[in-house]
């Protein structure tokens, strides 16, 4: 039996105990309902196919995904090298949402909007980003928090699991050193629930973890720029991931901490400088944009990604989380492909509950917000022209393009489907007629919010 018989044989079987319809199961677990169909024609299937089906058997069946796994022998053979690895999110696509779209600012506006509104106390502000992505959003964060706080020190933990996206926040970095020189800021692979005190979470990683304290030189964003460029070999070897065995999520294969502040001002930004094996778990603010794959477990969402960073705030704290909303002409283009498409399962009201079951009791000490839609509720847009869009404009295929490239990387749709999608015209004409209808493309993200509650005198 090949792998994919094995797979139908797993899904088939995992169907009549849920008594699940085969499409249903499709859509829950990988957001395809003609999954089974496909296969049962002969369709290829990939190894992060595989592991979201086996990692929804687990959740809604109870089976174990290292048993599901070795029932398909040649699972392991098709595991690229780790050496070979890159971050699974597609480059070319990530890089042209960020630039293409303006989710990114709207959504810094948005967290020093917030930021502004807790009550930081001395001896600094304290941020945290995940996933910090290019560093985009976290550039346009620490400008607008210097406008209103430029005496104020900051210290800034950014999580971020790619080296390319490090070493892109990293090159936006020297200006923010030479405006706020009392910046400490911490970079990181770690994971959530290990960031807040910026240590693994077994001895073994807390061992191998690299930490590294950069105390730059100089008063010039050139001369800031020159030594945070001489880190790239640090980041090179360092700064690499690997699939997980049993996620199929990436994961560092090594722990790393890497701090940066001017040396110019390390006398007042002692008390700041994160520690090893020490740092305090007291943010003011963390912002969690879209921090997670919305196919993934609810149960996955609170646990491993929000919970611990609500745990993290000081009182008076806040937690901003950001997740795509859907409703939006971005979804029409990709129902005129996939019409059953559905891939946002979890809103902000379900996460937050889940949340608040996992923090037991001490959920009693957080406010969970409850905003309207008109409150929680955002759109962001694609850049484009007046005159590229509308009725009777003539697109052009570069705007095409990158609104078809902004719909699907928003959708999460995986390249198995995409190459199927780009065998003949019909995205591109579905592209068309929805721009032209809207006269334009928009998204909607959708916000939540979670504070520590002030302690009483």
């Amino acid at each position: 039996m090949d792998d994919t018989q094995a797979l139908l044989t797993q899904i088939e079987q995992a169907c009549r105990r849920l008594r699940m319809a085969q499409s249903t199961f499709g859509r829950l677990a990988v957001n395809d309902g003609k999954l089974v169909s496909r296969l049962q024609q002969g369709g290829r299937v990939t190894i992060q196919t595989i592991e979201r089906v086996h990692r929804f058997i687990e959740e809604q069946d109870g089976a174990s995904v290292s048993a599901l796994r070795a029932a398909l022998p040649g699972l392991r053979d098709r595991v690229p090298p780790e050496h070979n690895f890159r971050f699974y999110d597609n480059r070319q696509k990530y890089l042209m949402f960020v630039n293409t779209t303006t989710e990114k600012q709207i959504i810094a506006d948005r967290a020093v909007q917030e930021l502004c509104d807790t009550q930081p106390v001395p001896p600094a502000i304290r941020l945290f980003d995940g996933g910090t992505g290019d560093g985009t959003a976290l550039a346009r964060i620490l400008r607008g928090l210097h406008r209103r706080h430029p005496w104020v020190p900051f210290y800034v933990v950014a999580k971020e699991i790619s080296m390319e996206n490090i070493r892109l926040t990293l090159e936006k970095m020297p200006d923010r050193f030479r405006e706020h020189a009392g910046t400490v800021l911490v970079m990181t692979n770690l994971k959530y629930n290990e960031v807040p005190h910026l240590q693994p979470d077994t001895a073994s990683g807390a061992s191998a973890m690299v930490w590294h304290e950069v105390a730059l030189d100089g008063t010039s964003a050139g001369e800031f720029e020159e030594q945070i460029a001489a880190l790239e070999p640090f980041l090179a070897k360092y700064w690499q991931a690997r699939i997980g065995p049993a996620s199929g999520n990436p994961v560092y294969k090594t722990p790393v901490v890497l701090v940066l502040y001017r040396r110019d001002h390390g006398f007042m930004l002692d008390p700041i400088v994160p520690r090893r094996g020490y740092a305090m778990a007291d943010f003011d603010f963390a912002l969690l944009s879209q921090p997670y794959r919305a196919s993934a477990p609810l149960s996955f969402k609170s646990s491993r990604v929000i919970a611990p960073l609500v745990r993290a705030l000081r009182p008076n704290g806040k937690l901003m989380g950001v997740q795509s909303y859907g409703e939006d002409p971005g979804m029409e283009i990709i129902r005129t492909i996939w019409p059953d498409e559905s891939p946002f399962r979890h809103g902000r009201r379900e996460v937050m509950e889940a949340v608040a079951d996992d923090l037991g009791t001490a959920a009693r000490d957080f406010h969970f917000h409850d905003l309207s839609d008109e409150e929680a509720l955002f759109r962001y847009d694609i850049r484009a022209l007046p005159t590229e869009v509308g009725e009777g404009a003539r697109i052009h295929s570069s705007t095409l393009f990158a609104a078809w490239n902004a719909a699907s990387y928003v959708a999460q749709i995986e390249d198995t489907r995409l190459s199927e999608a780009l065998s003949n015209d019909a995205y591109l004409e579905a592209t068309r007629q929805v721009l032209q209808r809207h006269g334009g493309l928009w998204f909607n993200d959708e916000m939540f919010l979670i504070s520590r509650r002030a302690r009483l005198n």
